[in-house]
């Protein structure tokens, strides 16, 4: 990292942080504001490499793209491998990549069912199992979950995604408790509504019922989520963990 970053750098920002899902949405925009923050970033894609180059574009250095598939069972020791040799020690894991699904449940095939959630929750269990032991050896590091709306309320025709989002949330409370002694702490955001490339295949009525109980009229954007991801990811919330934090214009109040 550059002088100049170093001098940026927020004492309380991890130091090397591993986004999945960093190229586009929430995830590019948590990338963003890390490294506008002084940290070094790894951001993982699975098939858009332009979108995730142009993330990196004019941070060289400082923010790297690795490639990645969530549902590949050996790819998260590989990629936290490749990531410690070439960006650095990781302190901090943002778990932003998943895959939406809409339709009905009883029109949800096996192999749909079974796609989201080896991607949307298996991919977080695995790289949360090839990294949490580095962090747990060093006795520090952060982990966030990112999980949805979805998952504290019920949104028909979202089962499979709902599903697996509330999983994220019980695998973000467990592995808490089992490596808090540790100096690691695991925390989860849960965004509201957020128009990005992802939630363009949305139907309407899917929108609608994921945004009448905002109590904000302006809704939640892809910045003020990243801010509060950035915030658990600090030590200025170093005594915070196994928490589900809202970023949802006050759907869920």
């Amino acid at each position: 990292m550059s002088d100049t970053s170093e001098s940026v750098r927020s004492s309380s920002a991890p130091r090397v942080v591993l986004v999945t899902g960093g190229g586009r949405g929430i995830g590019r925009a948590v990338v963003e504001m890390l490294a506008d923050r002084g940290c070094r970033v790894a951001l993982t894609y699975r098939s858009d490499a332009a979108a995730a180059e142009a993330v990196c574009d004019g941070r060289e250095g400082q923010v790297r793209a690795f490639e990645w598939d969530a549902a590949d069972r050996g790819a998260a020791k590989r990629l936290v491998g490749e990531v410690e040799d070439r960006v650095g020690e990781i302190d901090g894991l943002v778990n932003n990549a998943g895959i939406a699904h809409s339709g009905l449940l009883a029109m949800t095939s096996d192999e749909q069912w079974d796609r989201v959630l080896d991607v949307n929750l298996g991919g977080v269990f695995r790289l949360c199992r090839a990294v949490v032991p580095l962090m747990v050896r060093r006795r520090r590091g952060a982990v966030v979950n990112l999980s949805s709306l979805a998952a504290l309320r019920g949104v028909a025709g979202q089962a499979a995604y709902a599903a697996s989002k509330a999983g994220v949330l019980a695998l973000t409370r467990s592995l808490a408790r089992e490596i808090g002694s540790r100096g690691v702490r695991v925390n989860a955001v849960v965004p509201g509504f957020v128009a990005t490339d992802m939630t363009s295949t949305l139907p309407e009525r899917v929108i609608s019922v994921l945004r009448a109980a905002e109590s904000l009229p302006r809704g939640v954007d892809a910045r003020q989520v990243a801010a509060t991801v950035c915030f658990l990811l600090s030590e200025d919330a170093g005594a915070i963990t196994g928490q589900c934090v809202p970023v949802d214009a006050g759907a869920s109040a």
